[in-house]
């Protein structure tokens, strides 16, 4: 390590930007976006601006297949740049400086008093943010100049970075770099170190293609002195044998070729094809003069053609052919091909292919920055007939094969998760399906970190540095005792960790080799420690980020697997999470929506039960799992002792539907208050419903779900005094009633429109109940579903309703547990009432003529009642409400009088006359002698009010009980 503190003086540009960086001021608006996620990563490394340690590493080397790729492409950029001051260095795919080229001498001697030479390195958290450094961290081309350098010692330079991938694996194996002073830089650099970049590319590429035909012309050779003839393939004629072979079938050998090419231990495979006929798949070596080497895999179905699968592998020594396979039912395979007798490779290096299927434990391969050469596909059977002769089904590169496979089932991979990720619209359960999605087949280990905020539905905190997360779902090929953290924990990861490095940059990060990972093990040193020796070994860190907000983190381990996360799974880990980000967003909008529908409509709904004696209650509201809807119910107490009961249903889910929901359940308190009848209180919501349709009708167009569709209603008034109860219905499933004895009845009350339609008058049906009878209203989601029609549901609530001994409660929790499916589709009001019954006992009648005498009498009988009933001190209060109103209802009303004293919960003394005419309270004027008795009623009342009946009014007010 050699200590590198150069001073430089400041130079313009971004100098304010950086140094209030460094004192932890926001500099967002500042700094382009790559260089300040890089300088976010110097600082979680620890890189200190002013003083810098560079590591330098003797003999750093490319592979001579690289070196013949690279060294055209120096020559000519370096020609290019003869004449203008400008360095071009190129490293290994570590950050090492392997060779550096060009530049004047002043150019040299800075770049030198920096250490910017071979053999130093120059990777990104070692010296900071740089053309090269930030090329590697970044994957991609990066311009750099003056003070975005993190370093103080690299701000006079300008550079140009971009890295060199293996156009098979997509691994990256080299970085090109231009730099030049910081006056002469120019961003048109990055685009001269990209295409250069890619002209490496390429020239491995055509050496890879000149190695794959020069694979085909051994295999032919070889084949052809096998058999005393050369080999011609031909194209398939109709009738021969081979085209038997259904092209499923042929899709299943090629798939089961590609696998055994991919498995280097294994030589002879032996399957059932769809068709229900057996193939035998033998793998050999072929091997060409210049040393291209392959493996051949021929492929013998019972009565049918031979296939050949051919694909090139490393050089080596050569591997003795495979003993024949024992005879069988089936035809013999045919004889392993001797190796080619070409003359010997001229003079020279020989080709150094990619290392040897780094990936055959069938984990992921990088994807391709350049794609592949497409496999040369002949035709499959050979026209001289089944047996005689095989055909070359596919001929390829090194690993090309293996490429093709796991490419295949990266395919698959997204395609299950498209499929499998996103299934609900619950946030929790969408994090889980991630996370059973990518184990195993991409990771040994996944764990999804979540805000609170986020599983609330609730916009997502800033996330970043200690933010506390919490961990939602994990999963792995073993339960280890040595987790991190587990589902529920909360998560508090610190500056150095790579997932804190993620939710700070909004950038994946990826460590091949944990056990080198310092900031990871910061985390905990002494429990990773731990983990460490269980075997995680690689770790990818992807932040969830959908619609420009980070969401979370998801953290990718490999331990059971030898090979490390490289490039290509990357990538595909940041598809897999970038969908599922998507899904995440999804439900956690709809979990905000809908929680914030669900608080709407319980405000909306009733908070309890209502003082009244009429009848005993139980409810349940069950919101669906798709959605809020607009169902509701109301226990509405009314004069006279008696109770109005209410349920409804608003068509459509959400926050309009509950909306909607609570205007309606407001209209009807509003007339109640009035002491309508049923069919009028009907009559007024269906005019109410309708005008508010017309009155959002000109929403409709931009937001078709805005607007009112309808709505259903029953509404029932039960008197316990007659007990009769008063039944009205628009659009509304039938009301059941469940007598004493255990029988059930549904009332059959007229069909009439839902509200909002208009036109139909709502008629009711008037029936006598028992005491001790259910009354049981409730909305269509019960008994009507996807999977079960109406009448079904009837009949099953029936037969759960047949039994007289249980209270309401009860009759609630059997109805929901026998009809109410596990995931309901719409959202259920339930309503039963039991009734009771005033007995005589409790109510005093008096009919009285038309006549001021019997004023007096009136009050003599009121106090004697009260009197019967222990409520003496009401004596004076009452006699003098029931001789106002007595007085009023003979003085300006007709017909026959009626004085009514009931004691419920409170004392109730009503007057009916035969007169339409209302009362009206009024504050007399001094002169006036008359005037001031409803005003002295209502002064010595808790309320008071009127009625109307068919045969005229009832004039009541109401005492409390002492």
């Amino acid at each position: 390590m050699i200590p590198l503190s150069v001073a430089w003086d400041d130079i313009g540009g971004l100098v304010d930007a950086h140094q209030r960086f460094l004192a932890g001021s926001l500099v967002e608006s500042d700094v382009r976006d790559s260089v300040l996620d890089s300088w976010k990563r110097c600082r979680s490394a620890g890189l200190e601006p002013h003083r810098l340690l560079v590591r330098y590493t003797d003999d750093v080397t490319l592979d001579d297949r690289l070196l013949r790729a690279v060294d055209p492409v120096l020559k000519a950029l370096s020609a290019s740049l003869a004449d203008v001051g400008m360095a071009i260095a190129l490293c290994d795919g570590q950050g090492r400086m392997v060779q550096r080229l060009g530049g004047d001498r002043h150019l040299r001697e800075r770049l030198d008093a920096v250490r910017f030479a071979p053999g130093f390195d120059a990777s990104e958290p070692v010296v900071g943010t740089n053309g090269i450094g930030t090329a590697l961290t970044e994957r991609g081309p990066v311009y750099v100049a003056g003070r975005e350098h993190f370093a103080d010692c690299l701000q006079p330079f300008a550079c140009a970075g971009a890295p060199v991938r293996d156009p098979l694996s997509g691994r990256i194996e080299a970085v090109l770099d231009l730099t030049c002073l910081r006056d002469q830089g120019d961003p048109a650099m990055v685009r001269m170190v990209r295409d250069a970049a890619r002209d490496i590319e390429a020239l491995l590429l055509e050496q890879a293609t000149r190695r794959e035909r020069a694979l085909l012309a051994a295999y032919r050779r070889a084949d052809g002195h096998a058999r005393g003839r050369p080999k011609q393939p031909a194209q398939p004629q109709p009738g021969q044998d081979g085209g038997s072979l259904a092209r499923i079938d042929l899709a299943v050998l090629r798939e089961k070729a590609e696998e055994l090419l991919a498995a280097p231990h294994r030589t002879l495979d032996e399957i059932t094809l769809p068709s229900g006929r057996t193939a035998m798949l033998w793998r050999r070596q072929v091997r060409g003069a210049a040393g291209e080497s392959g493996v051949a895999v021929e492929v013998r179905v019972l009565g049918g053609p031979r296939l050949r699968h051919v694909r090139p592998e490393p050089p080596g020594p050569a591997s003795p052919p495979p003993r024949p396979a024992p005879e069988s039912a089936t035809a013999p395979l045919p004889r392993p091909a001797p190796e080619s007798t070409e003359a010997p490779a001229p003079p020279g290096p020989t080709p150094r292919p990619p290392a040897p299927d780094a990936y055959a434990d069938g984990t992921g391969a990088p994807r391709p920055a350049v794609s592949p050469p497409r496999p040369a596909s002949l035709p499959e059977p050979d026209p001289d007939g089944a047996g005689a002769e095989g055909w070359l089904l596919l001929v390829g590169e090194p690993g090309v094969g293996r490429l093709a496979l796991l490419a295949r089932r990266r395919l698959e991979l997204l395609h299950d998760a498209s499929v499998r990720v996103g299934t609900t619209l619950d946030v929790t359960r969408t994090a889980q399906e991630l996370a059973e999605v990518t184990v195993p087949r991409f990771a040994d280990f996944v764990a999804v970190d979540l805000p609170d905020s986020v599983l609330r539905g609730e916009e997502p905190e800033a996330v970043g540095g200690r933010t506390a997360l919490r961990r939602v779902a994990i999963r792995a090929v073993r339960r280890d005792p040595h987790n991190l953290y587990d589902v529920g924990d909360h998560v508090e990861y610190v500056a150095s960790t790579p997932q804190a490095r993620s939710l700070e940059t909004r950038q994946s990060v990826l460590e091949p080799v944990l056990s080198e990972a310092g900031g990871w093990i910061a985390q905990d040193p002494a429990r990773l420690e731990r983990v460490l020796a269980a075997g995680i070994h690689s770790l990818i860190t992807v932040p969830l980020r959908a619609r420009g907000t980070t969401l979370g983190v998801v953290s990718f381990y490999r331990s059971l697997r030898p090979a490390s996360f490289e490039d290509d799974d990357l990538s595909l880990a940041q598809e897999l999470v970038g969908r599922a980000a998507i899904c995440i967003d999804n439900a956690r909008r709809y979990t905000r929506e809908h929680n914030t529908a669900l608080t709407l409509q319980r405000s909306l709904l009733p908070r309890g039960r209502p003082e009244q004696s009429a009848v005993e209650v139980a409810y349940r509201y069950l919101p669906a799992e798709a959605g809020v809807g607009g169902d509701w119910f109301d226990v509405i107490p009314l004069s006279g002792a008696r109770v109005a009961l209410v349920v409804g249903d608003v068509v459509g889910h959400g926050l309009h539907a509950a909306a909607t929901m609570g205007r309606l359940r407001t209209a009807v308190h509003n007339f109640c208050s009035l002491e309508l009848p049923p069919d009028d209180v009907l009559t007024h919501l269906d005019d109410l419903v309708a005008r508010l349709d017309r009155g959002e009708g000109w929403a409709a167009e931009s937001a078709p779900d805005c607007g009112i569709v309808g709505a259903t209603c029953l509404y029932a008034v039960y008197d316990p005094v007659s007990r009769r109860c008063t039944l009205t219905r628009a659009g509304h499933p039938l009301p059941a009633v469940v007598a004493p004895d255990g029988t059930v009845d549904f009332v059959d009350l007229p069909s009439c429109p839902p509200l909002g339609l208009g036109g139909m008058p709502f008629e009711t049906v008037e029936l006598e109940l028992a005491e001790g009878s259910q009354l049981v209203l409730y909305t269509d989601g019960l008994i009507e579903d996807r999977h079960r029609d109406i009448d079904a549901g009837l009949d099953q609530l029936r037969a759960v309703l047949g039994r007289a001994d249980r209270p309401p409660e009860e009759t609630c929790e059997a109805v929901l547990d026998a009809l109410l499916p596990a995931r309901p589709g719409d959202d259920v009001a339930l309503l039963v009432a039991r009734t009771h019954a005033l007995g005589p006992d409790r109510v005093a009648q008096w009919d009285l003529p038309s006549d001021p005498a019997v004023v007096s009498r009136a009050r003599v009988a009121v106090t004697e009642r009260l009197a019967a009933w222990h409520l003496d001190e009401l004596a004076f209060t009452t006699e003098l409400i029931a001789s106002e109103l007595v007085t009023n209802a003979i003085r300006h009303a007709t017909g026959p009088l009626q004085l009514r004293l009931l004691r419920d919960r409170t004392l109730i003394c009503e007057v009916s006359d035969g007169s339409g005419t209302s009362p009206r309270l009024r504050r007399a004027r001094t002169e006036d002698e008359g005037g001031r008795g409803l005003f002295l009623v209502a002064q010595l009342t808790e309320r008071w009010g009127t009625r109307y009946s068919p045969h005229g009014k009832v004039i009541w007010a109401e005492q409390p009980l002492p």
